[in-house]
């Protein structure tokens, strides 16, 4: 007798069919596809809700013991190899990927936007202040949960409020005060789901802000590993120091593990240089923090979020505590 899968046994057991629900569920997504790194075990179930009355609809619905688990494009996610239990949640660009100009100086974006389409929106509307997400390979739900930044600029710098679903669909309207923004952190509780939020510029001439963005640009295409399947930033900077320089310091540019390797290029990147799996990546991380620590007695934390159960046999323990 044949033995149905997890995802086939999540979605037996939910029924979904007779929701309503007019987004795509998908059992056993292969979540490969949908991070940068290209490494990372099935997802149990992968739901893309069609808009924002759908999501609250499946998650009113969706039972208080199913782990739920959102992604965005997954240029700063790493998926182990033993895959992810529960539903994971993906924004459709088609649902939440629009760009609005609500006032003068603001603009609303769908939390499935790019933040380089964010950008090109701002330089559109002749507004300064977002040239920044020229820059960064990822979008609007992952910015505004990490408060992600580059070029000496930070979203929360440009955030006016954000809305957001609870784990049981309700909706919140949250404040810049509610977002509790500090490095590559936000205090919103970690069950919100971010759809939307809206940003203030201030006006600027066109082609002062498309210099900025060719500058940014510039840098990135010099000194970052664009071309390679990586993850973006992999640690964090420490207070008063370079994530990059400590680990160059530590000797560890180019350092390998399986098909897993400290960028050449910048070495506070890590790549897939072609065959990694998740289990390399990781391990990989964890020799480079440990290793770090014994060179500077400076703690590295990761930037890249890591999710998912470990393959049998291949768990990989934090190189610090």
């Amino acid at each position: 007798m044949e033995t149905s899968t997890r995802g086939e046994a999540l979605l037996a057991r939910l029924s979904a069919d007779d929701w309503g629900l007019r987004g795509r569920l998908q059992a056993d997504a292969d979540m490969s596809k949908l991070t940068w790194f290209r490494v990372g075990g099935p997802a149990d179930l992968l739901f893309q809700p069609a808009d924002e009355d759908d999501l609250s609809l499946f998650l009113s619905r969706l039972p208080r013991d199913v782990p739920v688990t959102v992604v965005g494009v997954g240029s700063n996610l790493l998926v182990r190899d033993g895959g992810i239990a529960g539903v994971v949640i993906r924004l459709s660009a088609r649902g939440f990927g629009s760009v609005e100009r609500v006032c003068e100086t603001r603009l609303k974006a769908g939390a499935a936007v790019l933040d380089k389409k964010l950008a090109a929106a701002a330089l559109e509307a002749g507004l300064g202040g977002f040239a920044f997400y020229h820059g960064i390979p990822g979008g609007i739900g992952g910015a505004l949960r990490m408060n992600a930044g580059a070029n000496g600029t930070e979203t929360t710098g440009r955030v006016v409020e954000v809305a957001a679903l609870d784990r049981q669909g309700g909706r919140h309207l949250l404040s810049h005060a509610d977002m509790g923004y500090t490095y590559r952190h936000s205090a919103a509780p970690d069950d919100y789901i971010f759809t939307s939020a809206v940003f203030e510029g201030v006006a600027q001439d066109r082609a002062a802000i498309q210099k900025a963005m060719d500058a940014v640009q510039h840098h990135r295409e010099t000194v970052q590993p664009v071309k390679e399947k990586t993850g973006g930033s992999t640690f964090k900077n420490p207070d008063g120091h370079s994530a990059w320089k400590l680990v160059d310091e530590a000797g560890l540019r180019g350092f390998r593990v399986g098909g897993a390797q400290m960028s050449e290029m910048h070495c506070n990147f890590m790549i897939n240089t072609g065959d990694a799996t998740a289990y390399d990546l990781e391990t990989l991380g964890e020799m480079v923090r440990r290793k770090v620590l014994e060179n500077s007695g400076i703690r590295l934390d990761w930037e890249i979020k890591r999710i998912g159960r470990f393959a049998p046999g291949r768990d990989v323990p934090a190189g610090i505590a």
